[in-house]
């Protein structure tokens, strides 16, 4: 599995496994500085941190959290 698929729109066209796994903390730092900015839950969908940390979970369910969570 080197190349996840795409949550819509493609933005992820490209990237390996290891890319995404790499970006992992700072995806999930992005997300707690949206939450704590107060932005809302459809917004914060909209973020190439969500799609990211979205793409994971679906390629490794085990491994890493669905973000909704």
């Amino acid at each position: 599995m080197s190349k996840p698929e795409t949550t819509g729109g493609g933005k992820a066209a490209g990237m390996s496994l290891g890319q995404l796994e790499a970006g992992y903390l700072a995806y999930c730092k992005a997300l707690r500085l949206l939450v704590q900015e107060g932005h809302s839950l459809n917004a914060i969908k909209r973020t190439l941190c969500w799609q990211r940390l979205e793409m994971l979970h679906h390629v490794l369910p085990r491994q890493y959290r669905d973000p909704v969570m």
